[in-house]
């Protein structure tokens, strides 16, 4: 079966503090030691986190203006707000035209490319797309997205499973996390752009260099893309939603098969790789990832922690931690900022969650 899963004064969230107010949201919750594999895998759970901004509806994806200030997009909604990080001042953007809301669609990634253009991946009538937007702060509030593109249609549309990832790489090229969108077949059928992590020039087109010459697909066997970042070495990392077993953070490699739906997590089969990392789904349920202090940062939904996942040069992880455990609910997206503080946004209004005073939030948590 399918899983599914204005200017604000900064104010301090602890664990400590959040414990009476939260234990009986917590009951049932998998609030016990986390299944990630590994000797030692366990939680630290005295961090705080600062609010950068609050009363956001279904935030889903954020992209970072060279400024720093974020893009911050409604999934249910299809607007973009444009927030400061360091006071929470926040504009209105403008609404991406066409969005189809529901269950798990609407509209998800945001990315800023090297050629200045907002890129949003978004639920149509008909699929899910690509579509990029000049951005012109001088014009009027709620008007500011011009100059719409489209840059990749035909992406599979589902209740559920709809990706929606979007990162640009080192090299200047936009990768894009799909979904199988519940037909798990799509994952392995190299002519599907389901299941995937795709690889596209700023304008739509397959990559240069791509494993399969002429096609956008990068890695496949995926069933549901939700994270991508890369590390120190360049080397890019993704995490996934399993089924009713394990989730997954993959070390990506051009032309690998991921193994969904035949496996799903570690299955040692060959022609097939393993994730380096795998959560059982009450731990995790992952979403966003960030590269930061030498680890991976990877949000948890259903999880409603931040795990770090430290990394080796050799390609392996170290024994996985997690911060933020059940003190803010849901977690969807994680920001690297350049001053070693990480981002995270909540995701507790997407009709899954447990909406509290002020949500959904912007959280600023610096690693210790």
């Amino acid at each position: 079966m399918p899983r599914r899963e204005a200017r604000v004064k900064p104010r301090t969230v602890t664990v400590l503090a959040l414990l009476p107010v939260l234990g009986a949201a917590l009951s049932g919750c998998g609030s016990s030691a986390p299944a990630a594999t590994g000797p030692g895998a366990g939680t630290s759970g005295t961090a705080a986190a600062t609010t950068v901004a609050e009363g956001l509806n279904t935030p889903w994806g954020v992209a970072r203006l060279p400024g720093g200030a974020l893009m911050v997009g409604s999934r249910d909604t299809g607007r973009i707000l444009r927030i400061d990080p360091k006071t929470g001042a926040r504009t209105d953007v403008g609404t991406v035209p066409g969005v189809d809301a529901f269950v798990e669609g609407g509209l998800l990634g945001l990315a800023v490319g090297p050629n200045g253009r907002l890129y949003a991946y978004y639920t149509a009538t008909d699929d899910n797309r690509i579509v990029s937007f000049a951005y012109d702060p001088s014009r009027p509030t709620g008007a500011q997205l011009t100059d719409p593109r489209a840059v990749l249609t035909g992406i599979p549309k589902g209740d559920n499973h709809d990706g929606g990832r979007l990162a640009f790489g080192p090299d200047g090229l936009l990768y894009v996390g799909t979904g199988e969108t519940g037909r798990s077949g799509l994952a392995q059928d190299r002519d599907s752009l389901g299941g995937k992590i795709l690889r596209i020039t700023p304008d739509g087109a397959p990559a240069p260099g791509n494993p399969f010459p002429g096609s956008p697909v990068y890695s496949l066997g995926h069933r549901n893309v939700q994270g991508l970042a890369w590390d120190s070495q360049g080397r890019l990392w993704a995490s996934e939603f399993g089924q009713n077993t394990w989730d997954e953070l993959n070390l990506i490699e051009p032309g690998a098969n991921y193994g969904w739906p035949v496996v799903e997590g570690k299955a040692g089969r060959s022609g097939y790789t393993d994730p380096v990392v795998q959560w059982r789904p009450v731990d995790a349920s992952p979403s966003g990832i960030a590269y930061a202090d030498g680890a991976i940062w990877m949000a948890g939904l259903r999880g409603q922690r931040l795990w770090r996942i430290p990394l080796n040069g050799d390609g392996t992880a170290g024994t996985p931690t997690a911060v933020l455990d059940h003190t803010a609910g849901r977690l969807r997206t994680v920001v690297a900022e350049p001053d070693g503080t990480l981002l995270v946004t909540t995701s507790n209004t997407d009709g899954r969650g447990d909406p509290r005073p002020g949500d959904d939030r912007i959280l600023r948590f610096r690693p210790s």
